[in-house]
């Protein structure tokens, strides 16, 4: 997510918002403080599996996107881990 020009701080602040749309929409009960791990490590697992795929976001909408994304894909995961 360096190339895409968002610093650290709007990282956390876009980060915390796509781990709180995703905690939403996923029916997730996480703090605020998990919300911004999420999306944060969301972003990073996105950006890795759209790259993968050859799919690039910039910006702030981009990562906001990727966060949402990849912070769903975490969920998911660690529903099927604990059931």
């Amino acid at each position: 997510m360096d190339d895409a020009g968002v610093g650290w701080i709007a990282a956390i602040i876009i980060g915390g918002l796509a781990g709180w749309i995703a905690s939403r929409f996923m029916n997730s009960d996480t703090g605020v403080f998990m919300n911004v791990i999420l999306g944060i490590i969301g972003a990073a697992v996105a950006s890795f599996i759209f790259g993968f795929l050859g799919v690039s976001f910039g910006g702030w909408l981009g990562y906001l996107v990727a966060g949402f994304v990849g912070a769903c894909i975490l969920i998911w995961g660690a529903r099927a881990v604990r059931s």
